[in-house]
């Protein structure tokens, strides 16, 4: 009985943690979240409904001639 709750409590654990890496997104370069953090901004929306969050670095050029 022992090494099945050990495993069951492995297998939580393990879709506890995996659910809370980040869903890529705008050509791997930005992350899925439900708020953006300081400096990134909002360009697109994910498959989930939750916004693309974009680093600067890799922020578009937005600039009119």
């Amino acid at each position: 009985m022992k090494p099945f709750l050990l495993t069951l409590a492995v297998f939580l654990l393990l879709s506890w943690v995996m659910s809370g890496s980040a869903e890529k997104c705008w050509k791997l370069r930005g992350s899925c979240r439900e708020k953006c953090i300081k400096n990134e901004k909002v360009y697109i929306f994910c498959m989930s409904g939750r916004l693309c969050c974009v680093k600067p670095k890799f922020q578009p050029n937005m600039l009119q001639k």
